[in-house]
C-alpha cells in the first residue's frame, strides 16, 4: 500500500521539526498555510510540494485604507419602523455591525436607495425623504400612521467578513482588521494586478497558488453583537457598487432595484424561486468575474505555477457548474468536506485536472481545546465523505488551520494516519475511477445543473431544521449506488427528459426554487412530465413536489404521486383512505425511519393508490402505479442510514428495477457497497463508530459475510 501522497497538510511559523514529523506520518507530500499564517523557510525546504494561500482583495490595508469608496458594497435592509404620525425617521444601523459595515455616504442616496412602505408595497417618491449622514438615518415625511417603512441603502463592507470571522473565533485582539477591496474599480483592479505580479516574483518557492478565492464574498453579515445575522453560501448580495449598476442598465436596457437586492428581507436565499432580474445579474457579475479569473490564472501558468480555487469565501462569480468555468484554465479546486454531500459537490466539477478536500476538524480552538476529542470529528467526517468518495472520487485530501494545535492530541495524530493511508488505498485499488451506478437519477428544480449537490442548503454543510427533510436526500444519494444529475425546469421545458433518465426527484416546500412554484402552472411541463412517467419513466416527490394551488389541486402531478395536499378548500369533499399495506418492495427493510418535519394534511386522492406509512392522518409514504411507470410520495427524508435504504428501494421500485436491487446490495443498512467490475473487486464499508455484520450477494448470487470494525472498509477480489 503507498503511504505517501495526495496529502496536502498545513503548517506556520516556528513549527518545521514537528511539520517535518507530521508530514512524514500521514504522508503528505504537499505543506500549505492558514488564514494568518507563513511556512517558515526549513519548511519550504522540506521538499515538499508547497501551497500558499493567496487572497487577492484584502490583506493591503496601505492601499484600500487610501481608496475606501472602493471596497466592496451591499444593499442592506433596515428594520421595519413602525410610523405612527405624519413623519418616521428610520436609524439605518440598528442591529447590524459598524466594524464591518458603514453606509455609504458617498454615492447619491436618492438615485441608489430605496424607501418601501411596507404595508403597501410601494416606493417612496425620494422627495419625501431625506438622510442624515452625520446620523446615519433617513427620515420620511408624509407617511401613513401605522404603516411600516424600511430603506435599502447601500453600505461599505469595511472589514473582509472571513477574516473577521477567523479574527472573531481565535480571539486575535489588537490584530488590524483586514479591508476587502472591489476590483470593479479600474484603480483597485490596477493595484490587483500589479501586486499579484509582484507576489509571483517574490514567490519562486511556491508551487501552487491556491486563490482563497478571488473577488466577491458570498453574503455573510453579522449584527451588532457580532452575531452572524445574514448567511447565504450562494447570495450576491455582496457584489453590488454604483458602477457596476449603472454599467448593467447600459448593457441590459433596464435598472436593478435595490429591492432586486434585499428582496423583501430575503436577500434572493437559493431557497427562494430566481426571477430574470437575478438571474441576469448573475450572469453579468459572472462574465465580469471570469475575465479577470483568467488573467489571474495565465499570469500564474506564466510564472511556472499551478492555479487552485478554494471553493468558498470569495467564489462568488466563479460556480464552477455554469457553462465556461472550464475555459478558466484553473488547475485544480479545493474545498471544505462537511458531508458525502459537499464531498460531490467538488469531486463532480468538471474542467480541472484535479480536485482536493479539506477536511473536518479544521485546526481551530474551537474545536482543539482541552477536554475535547476531535478524533471523533474527524473520524465521522471521514465516514461520511468515504461513502461519496466511493461514488466519486477527489484526487487529494487535507486539513487546514493551526498545526501546533492538532499536535497536541496524539489519538487525534493516529486517525489522520490511518485516514490518510486509507485514502490512498482506496485510489491504488480502484485506479482513482468511480464505483458503478446502477440507476440514472435527476434532481428537477429552478437551479438544475448550477447548484449540483447545492441544492436545499443554507449555510455550507450546516444542519436547519427547516431543511435536513430534503438536505437528507442529497447526502443519502451522494454515497449511493446511482448516477445523479442535476436538471432544471428550463431544461425540461426545452428538450424533455433525457433518454437515459430512470428517476425524477423533485423535492422542497412550497414556493421554493426546489419545488417549483408557479412553474407547475406550465401545462407543458407537466404534461411532458405525465407522458414521460406514463411510457415508463419514475417520478419520486418529497414534502411538497409540484406544489402550486392551481385548478383545485395543490400538487400538480397529484395523479402521477397518488396523493395531494389538503389545503382547507375542499374540507366538504370526503376522502376514503385504502388500507395501509405492510408488505411492498420498499419497505422489506424498514426500521426507524424518520420522516423528518410534518407535512400536515396529506391525503390519497384515490383508493388505487398504494399507502405505505400514515401517521396522524396525514400520508408519509405512498406509491402509485402510472401507465408503465410508478410515483412515489415520501413527506420527508432526513439523512440516515434507514432513510438512505428506504430511498434507494424507492428508486428501484419506481423504476421497476426491483429484480437488479438484492445484487451488490448489502443486507445492513449501516453498511453500504461499491463494485468497480473494470478492477475487479468490490468493498463493503462500515459507516458507523460500531461494529457491525453484513451479507453481500454477487451478481451471480455468491454470498459473501463480512464482519467490520467501527469505520472499516474490506475489499473483496472477484475472478
Amino acid at each position: 500500500m503507498t503511504t505517501t501522497g495526495r496529502f496536502t497538510i498545513p503548517s506556520e511559523e516556528h513549527f518545521a521539526d514537528e511539520t517535518k514529523r507530521l508530514a512524514e506520518l500521514w504522508g503528505a507530500d504537499a505543506i500549505r498555510n492558514s488564514d494568518g499564517t507563513h511556512l517558515d523557510e526549513a519548511v519550504e525546504r522540506l521538499g515538499k510540494k508547497i501551497y500558499s494561500a493567496y487572497f487577492p482583495t484584502r490583506a493591503h490595508n496601505e492601499w484600500i485604507s487610501l481608496h475606501m469608496d472602493e471596497t466592496p458594497q451591499v444593499y442592506l435592509l433596515t428594520q421595519r419602523v413602525l410610523a405612527e404620525a405624519d413623519t418616521v425617521t428610520v436609524d439605518l444601523m440598528e442591529r447590524f455591525y459598524a466594524e464591518q459595515l458603514q453606509p455609504n455616504r458617498d454615492a447619491d442616496p436618492h438615485r441608489y436607495w430605496e424607501v418601501v412602505d411596507r404595508t403597501t408595497g410601494e416606493v417612496v417618491d425620494p422627495e419625501r425623504w431625506d438622510f442624515d449622514a452625520e446620523h446615519d438615518a433617513v427620515t420620511i415625511r408624509g407617511s401613513e400612521a401605522m404603516h411600516e417603512y424600511t430603506v435599502s441603502f447601500l453600505a461599505y463592507i469595511i472589514w473582509d467578513p472571513v477574516e473577521m470571522y477567523n479574527h472573531l473565533t481565535n480571539d486575535w485582539g489588537d490584530k488590524e482588521h483586514e479591508i476587502p477591496f472591489d476590483i470593479y474599480h479600474p484603480a483597485t483592479r490596477d493595484f490587483v494586478f500589479r501586486t499579484f505580479g509582484q507576489w509571483l516574483k517574490d514567490n519562486p518557492q511556491t508551487d501552487v497558488v491556491r486563490f482563497t478565492t478571488f473577488f466577491y464574498q458570498f453574503t455573510l453579515i453579522f449584527d451588532q453583537k457580532h452575531r452572524e445575522k445574514i448567511v447565504d453560501w450562494f447570495g450576491c448580495a455582496c457584489t453590488v457598487s454604483p458602477r457596476a449598476l449603472d454599467d448593467f442598465e447600459a448593457l441590459h436596457g433596464y435598472r436593478l432595484r435595490p429591492e432586486d437586492f434585499v428582496d423583501e428581507g430575503c436577500y434572493n436565499s437559493t431557497w427562494r424561486i430566481p426571477r430574470k432580474a437575478q438571474h441576469d445579474w448573475i450572469a453579468f457579475l459572472a462574465t465580469f468575474v471570469r475575465a479577470n479569473v483568467k488573467k489571474l490564472v495565465d499570469e500564474t501558468h506564466a510564472a511556472g505555477k499551478e492555479a487552485m480555487m478554494f471553493l468558498g469565501d470569495q467564489w462568488i462569480g466563479t460556480e464552477p457548474y455554469m457553462e465556461g468555468f472550464d475555459e478558466l484554465g484553473l488547475d485544480a479546486v479545493v474545498g471544505s468536506v462537511g458531508d458525502g454531500t459537499t464531498l460531490r459537490m467538488i469531486a463532480d466539477i468538471p474542467g480541472v485536472r484535479y480536485t482536493e478536500g479539506r477536511f473536518l476538524p479544521y485546526f481551530f480552538p474551537d474545536t482543539f481545546h482541552e477536554g475535547n476529542d476531535p478524533s471523533i470529528e474527524g473520524l465521522d467526517n471521514w465516514r461520511k465523505a468515504r461513502r461519496a468518495i466511493l461514488r466519486s472520487p477527489i484526487s487529494r485530501m487535507g486539513y487546514g488551520g493551526y498545526l501546533s494545535l492538532a499536535a497536541k492530541f496524539p489519538k487525534f495524530v493516529d486517525t489522520v494516519t490511518a485516514i490518510a493511508d486509507e485514502f490512498r488505498d482506496i485510489h491504488e485499488r480502484t485506479g482513482g475511477k468511480p464505483a458503478e451506478g446502477e440507476l440514472n437519477v435527476a434532481i428537477l428544480n429552478c437551479w438544475g445543473r448550477m447548484r449540483s449537490w447545492m441544492a436545499f442548503t443554507v449555510a455550507h454543510a450546516l444542519p436547519n431544521q427547516q431543511t435536513y427533510s430534503y438536505y437528507g436526500i442529497l447526502e443519502a444519494l451522494s454515497g449511493m449506488r446511482v448516477n445523479v444529475r442535476f436538471i432544471s425546469f428550463d431544461d425540461v421545458l426545452e428538450r424533455g427528459v433525457d433518454d437515459d433518465v430512470d428517476v425524477i426527484i423533485n423535492a422542497g416546500p412550497e414556493r421554493t426554487s426546489f419545488s417549483g412554484g408557479d412553474v407547475w402552472r406550465d401545462p407543458r411541463l407537466v404534461s411532458t412530465i405525465r407522458r414521460w412517467v406514463r411510457g415508463g419513466g419514475a417520478f419520486v416527490g418529497v414534502g411538497q413536489p409540484t406544489s402550486s394551488d392551481w385548478q383545485g389541486r395543490f400538487f400538480q402531478l397529484a395523479d402521477v404521486l397518488g396523493v395531494d395536499q389538503e389545503r382547507f378548500q375542499t374540507l366538504s369533499v370526503d376522502k376514503y383512505w385504502p388500507a395501509v399495506t405492510d408488505a411492498n418492495f420498499i419497505t422489506e427493510e424498514a426500521t426507524d425511519v424518520d420522516f423528518g418535519e410534518p407535512i400536515l394534511n396529506v391525503y390519497p386522492i384515490d383508493e388505487d393508490v398504494t399507502l405505505l406509512d400514515v401517521k396522524d392522518g396525514r400520508v408519509q409514504l405512498a406509491a402509485n402505479d402510472y401507465g408503465r411507470g410508478r410515483g412515489v410520495y415520501i413527506s420527508g427524508l432526513p439523512y440516515s442510514a434507514a432513510n438512505a435504504r428506504l430511498l434507494e428501494r424507492a428508486l428501484f421500485y419506481a423504476s421497476r428495477n426491483e429484480d437488479r436491487y438484492a445484487a451488490w446490495s448489502s443486507t445492513n443498512p449501516e453498511c453500504e457497497v461499491a463494485h468497480f467490475p473494470e478492477r475487479h473487486l468490490y468493498c463493503v464499508v462500515n459507516n458507523t463508530d460500531q461494529m457491525q455484520t453484513t451479507r453481500v450477494q454477487r451478481a451471480d448470487g455468491a454470498i459473501d459475510d463480512f464482519t467490520l470494525a467501527p469505520s472499516a472498509i474490506a475489499w473483496q477480489e472477484l475472478e
